[in-house]
């Protein structure tokens, strides 16, 4: 009896094991999907494809899409640094390829770029600095811009600013979402708040988790804890994480990186890899947390905007805006999403929108706290 109960659990473990990769090769064509017209066909002047670029001498991935390719183009600079969120734009489809020709560059190391043979030496704000201009170049030769917009977003921000600062002659404006100045300060703060936070909600066992962590007075000190997986559980039990209403990583960014067409099932394992086996040991980390931003650029010769969700805690608000509004720019805006945390772009993409096209492509900032303010 127990011999024939075993075999037939081995059988129902076996036959969910095949429909689950059975499945994930189904939803993992590793293509993003294309723009149609109302008749179903494909839209004119529409673009979207996956290519491989040498960049910096390593093949490094990019996801390009665009409605219409005669549009302005932008370069949006994810976040980790090297922890690519495509996955993300797929699944809250935030409407920038209305306005833009969109290259979504994977970083070296991460996603599409991942590759055991990069050099972790090379793994640092220097390459990827020195990379981004050239993502930068090669998208203006190919599609005949003297300048682009680039958008970075959380971790991104920490070394596309400075590539902004480096050649401004490249670039319509700079659009820092989450923008990093003093991370190893924004850490104490929200660790501070957490500990708070958790206290009154009696949550005594992320509170014994955290506790695990004393942040010291050192910003290097920061580094332990900000691998750690309890900082991306409690941020997210709080709403101050990804996104306000993501109170889950597991459901919130490790299934949709697994259910994300644009992907192949081993550019989705390399995701997981990039980010938990090669880039924590990068050394861009280290240098994060003694970057001081508005330190080393004060000024910016381009238009700049910064969105901040209200509820942000990963990258701190305040500390942002404090910085926007010492630096030097000839035109620049500061927005507040009210109902966002770490990722304006996708919990209020309507909001985004209109500030796209009332503003940042208009060189204005009449949608800005400063002026709504008024």
């Amino acid at each position: 009896m127990i011999k024939k109960m075993m075999t037939i659990l081995f059988i129902i473990i076996s036959g969910c094991i095949l429909i689950t990769i059975l499945l994930l090769i189904y939803i993992s064509p590793g293509k993003p999907d294309q723009f149609f017209d109302n008749n179903g066909k494909p839209a004119a002047n529409s673009i979207s494809e996956k290519i491989f670029v040498s960049i910096g001498g390593i093949r490094q991935g990019m996801i390009i899409r665009s409605r219409d390719i005669r549009n302005p183009v932008l370069l949006y600079v994810h976040g980790g640094p090297s922890f690519p969120n495509y996955f993300l734009f797929e699944k809250y489809q935030p409407g920038l390829e209305e306005h833009f020709t969109v290259c979504y560059w994977e970083q070296r190391g991460g996603g599409l770029s991942y590759s055991p043979e990069i050099p972790l030496e090379t793994m640092t704000f220097e390459y990827l600095i020195s990379d981004a201009l050239e993502v930068t170049d090669y998208l203006r030769q190919r599609f005949a811009k003297e300048k682009i917009y680039m958008m970075a977003h959380s971790g991104g921000t920490a070394f596309a600013i400075q590539a902004a600062s480096r050649s401004p002659e490249k670039f319509n404006a700079y659009i820092g979402m989450a923008q990093i100045t003093n991370q190893s300060e924004s850490e104490r703060i929200a660790y501070k708040y957490m500990l708070d936070q958790h206290k009154i909600e009696g949550n005594s066992g992320t509170l014994k988790e955290l506790l695990e962590y004393p942040l010291l007075d050192s910003d290097t000190s920061f580094i332990p804890f900000f691998k750690s997986a309890i900082r991306d559980k409690s941020m997210h039990q709080l709403g101050i994480g990804t996104m306000r209403n993501m109170r889950s990583v597991f459901t919130g960014v490790f299934l949709p990186v697994w259910t994300c067409r644009a992907y192949s099932i081993t550019e989705k394992f390399n995701v997981w890899i990039s980010k938990f086996r090669f880039v924590k040991r990068a050394g861009f980390i280290e240098e994060l947390f003694v970057l001081d931003i508005p330190a080393i650029i004060p000024e910016l010769k381009i238009p700049v905007y910064f969105f901040s969700g209200k509820y942000d805690l990963t990258v701190n608000i305040n500390l942002s805006k404090k910085y926007l509004n010492k630096l030097n720019a000839p035109v620049k805006g500061f927005y507040t999403f009210n109902n966002s945390a770490h990722s304006p772009l996708f919990e209020e993409p309507e909001l985004v929108n209109r500030i796209i096209i009332n503003d940042i492509l208009k060189e204005k900032t009449k949608l800005s706290d400063k002026q709504r303010a008024v």
